[in-house]
């Protein structure tokens, strides 16, 4: 009896990916850029100060971003 045979594999485990949407009201933005330092995954940039999504499908909805901007215009769902 050899190692690999005291694990048991899961041969039908599906991996689930959940999508973010990121909604930005960039009217309201005025580019302070709070929102994309304290991103943890880096989703966030600020272009022409104004703030846009750089890669949503790293987003973990930890909703950071939503809470420390002043201005109100992120929302995750």
């Amino acid at each position: 009896m050899g190692l690999g045979s005291l694990f048991k594999r899961k041969k039908d485990k599906q991996e689930v990916i959940e999508e973010c949407h990121i909604d930005i009201n960039t009217n309201d933005c005025d580019g302070c850029e709070k929102c994309s330092i304290a991103c943890p995954n880096n989703v966030l940039i600020v272009v022409d100060d104004s703030c846009s999504v750089r890669d949503a499908q790293v987003c973990k909805s930890c909703r950071v971003c939503v809470a420390i901007c002043p201005n109100d215009c992120i929302t995750v769902n």
